[in-house]
């Protein structure tokens, strides 16, 4: 198949969702598939690279020219509406590469709708967080609980104190706009957790979707080489927590949590820092900043176990099956995609959100049950293969295969979808 693979960031920036493309384009290409992707320019990168046997293009987009519309500089973002350049440009590389398949992530999927009919491609969209219905993404009304559902007044006046009135404005009636023409014109969308799949509104409707995770390269457990970061680590084991330090990730509730440890051994917390990161952190507790994903992999060999106290319902968390890989046990929220991953009592322990003491006492379960800790570890490494490319990939696959048949057999397989009738073969 001739697939191009549609993502608003590319590296060298580097992200959860763009590592996620990267690894999806070179396992597929590693199936015999001609892969391109097409991203967002980046400052500094060339228009067109190889990456491996990838052939990417950077594209140019009429939004992307205004960074005053942007937090971030080096991180522009796709609008969630057809942005004219970006339509243009994808005209042209859909004609030049003439794909079977375009695999869209994130909001980019927004510029190609206009050039779908034209192109002649399927159109597959994974979902990796709650942009579908949501303008700032993260599905947190006024940053502080889950949203109950989208409204208009409510996601303007939820939007606007993130955004500001007028980017707010645009950026919430372009979205609802754009969602609206996906649901009837993507052939399939793949949300990465069932929580996803429940709050977009797909779970329940006539939308054709399927959840599948994200996914972990089939050597992620292998070690890389050894990074003098990791001096900074304590000697013995310690518990460990990947990811930005902000309050919708749960750092504060982690921090309280773990002040009330008996005999704790250190806290490692791994990631960037946010305008709400703590400014000062209980004893023992080590704040090490941004690590390379090698390095942090190192981390996870060393430590007990993993932490991730989210209070916002993350859609998927890739941390978690890098735990898994190395054979260590995580505590989590049950909130978003966590249950998906995590099998309380068998691979982790999932506490409420928000709930400091139900967290401590996890912790200090595993603290004091180290042959607790061992077997959660060991059927964490077990059941890992699951979550690797090997298997993502494979059903990924089969999308690409089901939505390139005939309607009517496209139309047979959603029949046997929901009624559980076996497919034919």
């Amino acid at each position: 198949m001739r697939i191009l693979l549609l993502s608003q960031f590319y590296p060298p920036v580097i992200g959860g969702e763009e590592r996620h493309v990267r690894n999806l384009a070179a396992a597929l290409t590693q199936r015999g598939h001609h892969v391109i992707v097409g991203t967002t320019m980046h400052p500094g990168s060339p228009e067109i690279e190889s990456d491996g046997a990838v052939r990417v293009h950077r594209l140019r987009g009429t939004l992307q020219r205004l960074s005053a519309l942007h937090a971030d500089s080096e991180r522009r973002h796709a609008p969630p509406f057809p942005d004219p350049e970006l339509v243009l440009a994808l005209k042209r590389l859909c004609a030049h590469e003439r794909p079977d398949v375009v695999h869209a992530h994130n909001w980019i999927y927004a510029s190609f709708l206009p050039v779908k009919p034209l192109s002649g491609a399927r159109l597959v969209v994974t979902l990796h967080d709650y942009g579908l219905v949501c303008a700032k993404k993260n599905f947190m009304h006024l940053g502080t609980h889950p949203c109950s559902g989208p409204t208009l007044t409510k996601c303007l006046s939820c939007a606007t104190r993130h955004y500001g009135t007028v980017k707010a404005t645009a950026t919430t009636l372009g979205n609802m706009g754009a969602s609206f023409a996906a649901r009837h014109m993507v052939d399939r969308f793949i949300p990465v957790s069932h929580a996803v799949a429940r709050n977009t509104g797909l779970a329940g409707s006539d939308t054709p979707y399927e959840v599948i995770p994200n996914f972990v390269p089939d050597d992620v457990g292998v070690p890389g080489p050894e990074d003098p970061r990791l001096d900074q680590l304590p000697a013995d084991g310690f518990i460990l927590f990947v990811g930005d330090m902000m309050r919708l990730k749960g750092i504060d509730v982690l921090l309280k949590a773990y002040a009330g440890l008996e005999r704790a051994p250190p806290l490692i917390l791994i990631g960037r820092r946010a305008p709400d990161t703590p400014a000062e952190f209980p004893p023992n507790v080590h704040a090490l900043g941004t690590w390379p994903h090698s390095a942090i992999m190192h981390a996870w060999r060393r430590s007990l176990f993993g932490v991730l106290p989210s209070v916002g319902p993350e859609a998927c968390a890739t941390v978690i099956m890098e735990a898994m890989a190395c054979s260590k046990a995580v505590v989590a929220t049950d909130t978003g995609g966590m249950p998906d991953l995590v099998d309380a009592g068998e691979t982790g322990l999932l506490v409420p959100t928000g709930d400091a003491d139900a967290l401590r006492e996890a912790m200090q379960r595993l603290l004091d049950d180290r042959a607790l800790l061992a077997r959660l570890g060991a059927t964490s490494l077990a059941r890992v293969d699951r979550l690797k490319a090997n298997a993502v990939v494979t059903r990924i696959e089969q999308v690409y295969r089901e939505v390139l048949r005939p309607a009517a057999s496209r139309a047979q397989v959603a029949t046997q979808q929901i009624t559980g009738e076996p497919p034919c073969r």
